[in-house]
């Protein structure tokens, strides 16, 4: 049992909880505060959408999370807003009110995650004043789920909330309670559990060399799957949420390495105003990638040390160059990407090191880049083959050609046979059939509830036959664009 000080609506709390408690069985089970309901447990539903405010440059801001897959601990020194908190003295919140007058809950049991979701989007719009896009609005409501109302009275509502007045309660402003020290290296042990929350690189290296079997947890959109979906035990973590080195995103103006270098620890949402200015393609993955609710949480440094052969970025980071910088106490080493994974969930990582951040060289003024995402739904959900494609016309000559694919094998992998026969080659229908059959030796893929060798092989083709036709005639449309707008 660890103790985590923290508000929730306004109120101070102090409770001691286990390592793999979630905000959900907190709230639920220890508070009693049973607004913040269970839907699918696995981050998808959005039924438990909880806002988790702190302050950043002396501004309170409240992001949306969902609470079943989101550490407890993580509370440490934050304010937590549940459903429960939104009404003031009897009157409700303008989410709510709107929800009410425009008939957007019926069954109710998705209707206080939706609500938190419009609260997170109202709280902006009041700070920060903007027209509300279509595209906002979808961006807010893509990871809440509802089965019985339909989406045209919330989408009403969302418009609404807007033109309701409102007077915020004094608690927004309330003082969070100051973090707790890091926990000590020395008072560790093999099997009692632990969480630990460190501040700097050298305490967690420290923390990862004193306990190299502990999980090393950042946003857990993944990991705390093992505690919803397989029940295991998680209780030995690292929180990595807090180290100040992995939070940040550094401009490299070298000669020979001109990019960022992103801390491991940086969120999707934090990521989105870069690669909307330098990489457009994988700003719009990442809306594909999950909800708002994962994108506030989820980070590319877990994304790339988890290791999974269908996770979205690994071959959009492999595709672009990246390197990853490992840390453990001895110091620092710098791979490129394509030498990190070793065999399905298997990497360079060893047992005391962590990843710390991630190198992606800035693009040249002409390359190109294509991302395309074949999934059974169109959001939220898992890759079953992930393409990526970059590359520069020159003179009508294709150059610097660089081809990775997601769910083609046990590891995120570029395709090389395929990229030496585009290579220096005219943009003609000869040179990508040679490349599609260059795929067949690349890749054998596996078959799996996503889809089968067969299937996987055929799509990958096509992706080559999209990117010829796009090339080929760029002025047509080959197919309508995945996001809505």
């Amino acid at each position: 049992m660890a103790t985590i000080a923290f508000l929730l609506n306004g109120t101070p709390q102090r409770c001691d909880v286990s390592p793999d408690t979630s905000i959900l069985t907190l709230l639920r089970e220890h508070l009693a505060h049973t607004g913040t309901k269970e839907g699918c447990a696995s981050g998808d539903c959005g039924a438990c959408t909880v806002a988790i405010g702190e302050s950043i440059a002396d501004t309170q801001g409240f992001a949306t999370a969902n609470a079943c897959i989101t550490p407890a601990h993580q509370l440490q020194g934050k304010h937590l807003v549940t459903i429960e908190g939104l009404a003031k003295d009897g009157n409700l919140h303008p989410a709510q009110e709107a929800m009410v007058e425009c008939h957007g809950s019926q069954c109710g049991f998705c209707t206080p995650g939706i609500v938190m979701s419009l609260f997170s989007l109202h709280y902006d719009l009041a700070q920060r004043p903007a027209p509300l896009t279509p595209e906002r609005l979808e961006a807010t409501l893509g990871g809440n789920l509802c089965r019985c109302t339909g989406y045209r009275p919330i989408r009403d509502a969302a418009v609404r909330m807007n033109d309701i007045p409102y007077e915020r309660p004094q608690w927004f402003d309330a003082t969070s309670p100051a973090p707790e020290s890091d926990a000590q290296p020395s008072a560790l042990t093999e099997t009692a559990p632990f969480f630990a929350q460190p501040t700097t690189l050298t305490a967690l290296t420290a923390l990862r060399q004193a306990a190299p079997k502990a999980r090393i947890v950042a946003g857990g959109t993944d990991l705390w799957l093992e505690s919803t979906q397989r029940l295991a035990s998680l209780d030995q973590l690292i929180d990595v949420s807090r180290v100040a080195e992995l939070l940040t995103v550094e401009e490299s103006t070298h000669e020979n390495q001109s990019g960022w270098w992103i801390g491991a620890g940086v969120t999707y949402t934090q990521l989105e105003p870069l690669f909307e200015k330098y990489f457009p393609a994988f700003a719009h993955l990442l809306h594909r990638l999950g909800s708002q609710q994962i994108r506030n949480r989820g980070t590319l440094g877990g994304n790339i040390a988890n290791a999974s052969p269908i996770g979205d970025t690994p071959p959009v980071l492999l595709a672009l160059g990246a390197q990853v910088e490992l840390a453990s106490v001895n110091g620092k080493r710098c791979l490129a990407l394509k030498d990190f994974f070793l065999d399905y969930k298997k990497t360079a990582l060893a047992a005391d090191e962590v990843v710390s951040r991630i190198f992606i060289p800035q693009p040249t003024h002409s390359s190109q880049l294509r991302i395309w995402k074949l999934s059974k739904r169109r959001e939220d959900d898992i890759s079953a083959v992930l393409g990526v494609f970059s590359y520069r016309i020159e003179q009508g000559i294709l150059r610097d050609v660089r081809i990775a694919f997601g769910g083609m094998a046990a590891i995120p992998k570029c395709a090389h046979g395929a990229e030496s026969a585009l290579e220096g080659c005219d943009v003609t229908q000869a040179a990508f059939r040679a490349a599609q059959q260059a795929l067949v030796d690349d890749f054998q893929p596996m078959s799996d509830v996503r889809g089968s060798q067969h299937y996987r092989q055929q799509v990958a083709k096509n992706l080559f036959e999209r990117l010829y036709l796009s090339l080929s005639a760029p002025d047509h449309e080959v197919m309508l664009h995945a996001y809505a707008h």
